[in-house]
């Protein structure tokens, strides 16, 4: 990977042997590796286990978690933040296990759209909650810094399976509660 970020480099007609560029290739590589490391990861090893019996019947959300992320489309960072609720049925996901499943989706080449997805159906798959609901809030580089350049847009994406999609107050319930 390293040498095609120096020929990245020298395609944009830079000179990849002046002192702030040397180490660029290598720094590239390694920074673009840790940005798409979710492809490595492994939902079981994440869940490890950390699913646990609970009579808790109540909504329970985890709110503001950060969401880093490239547009599969142009490589360029989105950012923001993912709320989380779910309705568990005897089950509850340990606490920490929600930001780990995030940063699984959100370290791959992605549109938000479907990372929403991703999350909320991998939550539901391992809690078998009797719903999921998850709204995603980024701002997009891609229209931030090309293309219509608006600083202020941003983006919201949801995703709501089970209660969360058939129950109107419970979608209801969640939303109100994120804001």
């Amino acid at each position: 990977m390293e040498n095609y970020y120096k020929d990245i480099l020298k395609s944009i007609g830079e000179n990849i042997n002046r002192e702030g560029l040397k180490n660029t290739p290598k720094r590239a590589a390694n920074a673009f590796k840790y940005l798409t490391k979710g492809y490595n990861d492994d939902i079981k090893e994440i869940v490890n286990n950390a699913i646990f019996e609970s009579d808790n019947d109540e909504m329970i959300i985890v709110k503001d978690i950060e969401v880093y992320s490239l547009c599969e489309h142009h490589l360029l960072p989105f950012f923001g933040k993912c709320h989380i609720g779910y309705l568990p049925d005897g089950k509850i996901l340990g606490l920490s296990k929600f930001a780990r499943i995030v940063d699984m989706f959100s370290r791959r080449l992605q549109v938000q759209e479907n990372l929403t997805k991703q999350i909320a159906e991998t939550i539901m798959e391992h809690t078998q909650a009797k719903g999921v609901g998850v709204v995603i809030e980024a701002k997009h580089l891609c229209t931030m810094m090309r293309g219509v350049e608006k600083q202020n847009s941003s983006m919201i994406t949801s995703c709501m399976l089970g209660l969360f999609r058939s129950e109107g107050s419970t979608r209801s319930e969640f939303l109100t509660l994120i804001k």
